[in-house]
């Protein structure tokens, strides 16, 4: 295995995690503010699933998961 690793500064292999943390401090973290550590991790992990099978996409109009499943 080999590892993916782009130029310095030059960040495109990280776009797509970038850009769900992004997403999950926006919708997630910011609106609510935990408590704990533990109370995060719980958020986190309800969010997590959230995203990956009930959040409705915009240009499938179903959830993530629906489609990869029924292929």
């Amino acid at each position: 295995m080999t590892p993916s690793m782009s130029r310095r500064a030059n960040p495109y292999d990280n776009a797509m995690a970038e850009n769900f943390f992004s997403i999950l401090k926006a919708e997630c973290i910011y609106r609510h503010k935990p408590a704990s550590f533990c109370e995060a991790n719980e958020m986190i992990d309800r969010y997590i699933y959230f995203y990956n099978h009930e959040r409705i996409q915009l240009k499938t109009g179903e959830p993530p998961l629906t489609r990869r499943l029924s292929t």
